[in-house]
């Protein structure tokens, strides 16, 4: 379910999609009617392959001797998981439908067709933007920086609610950070059956943790001067916050 917030600035699907791949520390992986699930073996190269690291005697290593050239062998698939505890903390999904080429020890896997579905809809990526997409600048510090906000500053989160439409508000119990990218923070606000996420634009965007750190001052600085929600303060009062 969506919320009323309005939402501005935010990355293209080749950049969430390259995000995805740089932040994901597994990934889910079948190929000739067997599937392996994989875990810190993968990394990018600058124009989108993707080389795991695999045992010899895996069997993806013979399903890339054995594939037909050209014609997709596998695919690998990347669940892109909120760093804080929230309801569905799977954010979106990434598929990557290609093929294997054997290279110095590991497996390079280039992609034929990408998909990434949000809560949205699945939206196939085109191959060319995909390649020359960079990931997000905070992607692979984006759990350490939200799982710190939500542990160390639920006073800072609470704040931030005041930039929030009231009406998107109603009912909430919970709110916590759900998503940090250079363009803005998202917060999922929980009710008693539902749930929405907002997005608060930042006033310009942030390449590095220096620069994100300026703009969340920015918005709490913004928050401060605004008024209290009455909807949230209506659900703590009730001993649901």
């Amino acid at each position: 379910m969506g919320d009323s917030q309005t939402w501005t600035a935010a990355p293209s699907a080749a950049e969430r999609a390259r995000s995805v791949l740089a932040g994901a520390w597994s990934c889910s992986v079948t190929a000739e009617n067997c599937r392996e699930e994989l875990v810190g073996a993968h990394t990018a190269t600058d124009d989108g392959r993707v080389l795991l690291e695999v045992p010899e005697d895996s069997v993806l290593v013979t399903a890339a001797i054995c594939a037909p050239r050209g014609e997709p062998s596998a695919v690998l698939e990347f669940a892109d998981v909120a760093p804080v505890p929230v309801r569905k903390r799977i954010r979106s999904r990434l598929w990557l439908s290609g093929w294997f080429t054997p290279e110095e020890g590991r497996l390079a896997f280039r992609a034929t067709r990408v998909v990434l579905r949000e809560p949205s809809g699945a939206k196939a990526v085109d191959l060319e933007e995909f390649a020359t997409a960079a990931p997000d600048p905070l992607a692979t510090a984006e759990a350490r920086l939200l799982t710190h906000l939500a542990d160390c500053h639920p006073d800072a989160v609470e704040r931030l609610t005041r930039l929030v439409e009231s009406d998107s508000l109603h009912g909430a119990v919970r709110v916590q950070p759900l998503a940090v990218d250079r363009h803005g923070l998202t917060l999922r606000i929980e009710r008693a059956r539902s749930h929405g996420d907002v997005r608060l634009p930042f006033h310009r965007p942030a390449d590095d943790v220096a620069q994100l750190t300026e703009r969340m001052h920015i918005l709490l600085s913004q928050a401060s001067a605004a008024s209290c929600p009455r909807a949230l303060q209506r659900q703590r009062t009730d001993g649901d916050g």
